[in-house]
């Protein structure tokens, strides 16, 4: 079992940059598939991007692909989301998700076992 807890979300204006983490417990982080899902009002969750375990695959929503990057670091526990040129549609509660094993359907929150409580990111313009 793994346990999730988002940092690094905050208030800035269009066109900033922020840059989330994710820190995990347990000891077998390496072997789990990562993702970053966001929610915002009065919206469904929606996927945003996911890294593989050995941290050599990721796949982005068309929506932050270019602006956004997935990244982990498996000595640290952590799973990083760089996201640059933020735009006021990014403006959601952004979670991190962990599941162990090989995950068919990434981009499906339903895939994900482990959730984080999410961390609020506010795009100004």
């Amino acid at each position: 079992q793994v346990q999730l807890v988002e940092s690094g979300g905050g208030l800035v204006q269009a066109g900033g940059s922020l840059r989330l983490s994710c820190a995990a417990s347990g000891r077998t982080f390496g072997s789990y598939r990562m993702a970053w899902f966001r929610q915002a009002p009065g919206k469904e969750r929606e996927f945003v991007a996911t890294i593989s375990w050995s941290g050599e695959s990721t796949y982005y929503a068309d929506s932050v692909k270019g602006r956004f990057t997935i990244s982990r670091d498996n000595a640290k526990n952590t799973v990083y989301l760089q996201m640059n040129s933020l735009k006021p549609e990014d403006t959601a509660v952004y979670y991190c998700a962990a599941q162990a094993g090989f995950v068919v359907y990434i981009t499906l929150q339903q895939s994900y076992a482990y959730w984080g409580q999410g961390t609020q990111v506010t795009v100004s313009s």
